[in-house]
């Protein structure tokens, strides 16, 4: 834990840029002038955040905080504080991320099982190929592409965010089936390029389940095709799988940073990846 937050600290301190002054010259550009004081206006606000102690003393600081879980003020979005933007976005990305989570593992296991079933279709127990290309190709490429074939050529689905940002949000009926829409591509790039590690670890199991005494013995007694293939195959082959899914959700925050800011929808990656771009490091110490 201790190396890992040294990382995270020293990692955003490495290049020269000074954000508090990016971020003063950002905000005075939009007037067209830079005002007098300005250099004092920075140095008041490096005193503030404590960017004008030395790298050691921040450093001991940014420990002593943590261990209080006290994350402080975003540099980019002051004054709000790390907590209420990180609570403003974590809820999409676990929304998004668990629905897919779960939809992923019941597509990827029930194609697994099937490919291994030795009375399923010829097309289903020779799609292996397909599905391992499909399971090395990165989740943000696939996005790109549904971007451009399903939302910008064939204007199927939204292009990006979260829903319909002209509309006020009240939850209702449509708001919900708008957000379902306006997810369905980000979810699809995670499905595409996830559900086969879930299949090929399916059917694994269930060529596995399938040489064992008790589906020799269900055969034995004339039991039909769907009780053999649920009730005896899937059931047994099931027990790694579920496993398996527990460990997924266990990382679910942290797989979505390059899908979400592609999609640009408002969840934890696209908050960490702005939070890069504009090196606030208080907020990058707290996502991370």
């Amino acid at each position: 834990i201790w190396s890992a937050a040294t990382l995270n600290f020293f990692i955003p301190k490495i290049t020269p840029r000074n954000p508090i002054r990016e971020k003063l010259l950002e905000q005075a550009s939009r007037g067209g002038y830079i005002p007098p004081g300005f250099e004092d206006m920075v140095q008041s606000y490096e005193k503030r955040f404590g960017l004008d102690q030395p790298v050691w003393k921040q450093y001991l600081t940014y420990l002593n905080e943590m261990a209080h879980f006290n994350l402080g003020y975003s540099i980019s979005n002051f004054p709000k504080t790390v907590p209420e933007l990180i609570g403003q976005s974590i809820w999409w990305t676990i929304g998004l991320l668990s629905v897919t989570t779960i939809l992923t593992f019941l597509i990827g296991t029930l194609l697994g099982a099937l490919m291994a079933w030795q009375k399923s279709s010829f097309v289903i127990r020779n799609i292996l190929p397909g599905i391992l290309v499909l399971s090395a190709v990165p989740s943000f490429i696939v996005g790109l592409l549904l971007i451009y074939f399903v939302a910008f050529k064939w204007k199927l689905l939204p292009l990006g965010g979260a829903y319909d940002a002209t509309k006020l949000p009240v939850f209702n009926a449509s708001f919900v089936l708008e957000i379902i829409r306006y997810a369905t591509l980000p979810a699809l790039a995670f499905i595409l390029t996830t559900a086969g590690g879930w299949a090929i670890g399916m059917r694994g199991m269930m060529v596995t389940v399938q040489g064992e005494d008790y589906m020799t013995f269900g055969e034995a007694k004339g039991l039909k095709d769907w009780r053999l293939f649920y009730k005896y195959a899937v059931r047994n082959a099931l027990l790694p799988q579920v496993t398996g899914l527990a460990i997924a959700f266990s990382y679910i925050v942290g797989g979505s940073v390059l899908v979400e800011v592609i999609f640009r929808y408002p969840g934890l990656g696209t908050l960490l990846a702005n939070a890069i771009r504009q090196l606030d490091y208080f907020l990058i110490y707290g996502i991370v």
